[in-house]
């Protein structure tokens, strides 16, 4: 009878003790919020270190990183209340605005203030112009996406037009570039975010030429967005997580290379440390960050100009309307 007791008593705690594990890692005192990425990129590096570092412990929060794979997939989670914070391209948000959206996603902070794409050719090129695209084959991403439109813009301001003296190709998917690339030697030029574009250059079979952000001017190219039911609910909440974002970009920008690639590791386990430093270098270069929070109208209106140069903007609209600079404004004056 005693050998039973002590076999029930012990089952017992088997159950109980995990449980009770359970429940303590549950109640952590840790807010969470539900960040929903447009795809898992180094270009978002401020946000990943924010993540590595435990800044957003710090202040309080846990986060629950979800890949949506587009800004279509990660507005669709915010509307429908799966998210709580999306970061995405600011058109997304122009689109759903629009089409009449009540409680629709703002733009709440920026992450991004240039296109992160680089222009690749098939030989170095130090003296590139743009001019040298005249008559050429230029793969050029999906038709209606900002990198497509972007170079576009960029084209257009050097006098160069798809069809008449530029072949400026959006049949290939954004996903096949780099092989159609590496395969089609009747493609003069491809457009490559990182890491591709570094890879590829190791590799000996494209070189990087020019930057399209640079080009292009500053534009709110990625932006943190949540409802205006979200931000009225929860505004000490949004404060720590912008608070958090501005760490992890002064870290990027006062930290070695070394430094910085070993913050970003955990995040990109399948990218060699070397090409993480070469990453990073090249963003710094081309100032793709956004050392402040606070998205400009300047900006945002040079965004809309590259959506209308496209035909991929049915009507403009009110910077106060889609940005929210209030929370952000806060954040950066603390810092200031």
């Amino acid at each position: 009878m005693k050998k039973l007791i002590t076999f029930f008593v012990c089952a017992l705690m088997a159950l109980i003790l995990p449980l009770s594990i359970i429940s303590c890692k549950k109640d952590d005192g840790l807010k969470t919020i539900r960040l929903a990425e447009v795809t898992h990129s180094i270009f978002y590096a401020p946000m990943y270190a924010a993540i590595n570092l435990g800044y957003f412990k710090d202040e309080g929060l846990k986060i629950e990183l979800t890949n949506s794979g587009g800004a279509d997939k990660v507005m669709v989670a915010l509307t429908s209340n799966s998210a709580d914070i999306g970061l995405m391209g600011p058109e997304a948000t122009i689109y759903v605005h629009i089409q009449g959206t009540t409680d629709y996603p703002v733009i709440i902070g920026q992450l991004t203030k240039r296109d992160g794409s680089f222009l690749v050719g098939r030989e170095p090129d130090p003296d590139f112009a743009w001019s040298k695209l005249e008559g050429k084959r230029v793969l050029a991403g999906r038709p209606g996406g900002v990198p497509a439109m972007t170079l576009e813009y960029v084209c257009n301001q050097h006098g160069l037009y798809d069809g008449d003296n530029i072949d400026l190709d959006t049949t290939v998917a954004f996903d096949m570039m780099r092989p159609v690339f590496e395969a089609d030697k009747t493609v003069d030029y491809t457009t490559l975010f990182e890491p591709l574009a570094s890879e590829i250059e190791a590799q000996g079979k494209g070189y990087i030429v020019a930057s399209v952000g640079v080009e292009s001017g500053e534009v709110p190219y990625t932006a943190f967005s949540a409802k205006k039911s979200y931000i009225q609910k929860n505004p000490e909440t949004v404060k720590k997580f912008l608070r958090a974002i501005k760490k992890g970009y002064d870290y990027i920008k006062a930290s070695s290379l070394d430094d910085v690639a070993k913050a970003l590791e955990p995040s990109f386990t399948s990218i060699t440390f070397q090409t993480l430093k070469n990453v990073i270098d090249n963003y710094r270069n081309i100032d793709a960050w956004a050392d402040s929070l606070v998205m400009s109208e300047s900006a945002f209106n040079r965004l809309q100009d590259i959506m209308e140069n496209a035909s991929s903007l049915q009507e403009r609209v009110n910077f106060s309307d889609i940005v929210d600079n209030s929370i952000a404004e806060q954040v950066m004056a603390e810092v200031e």
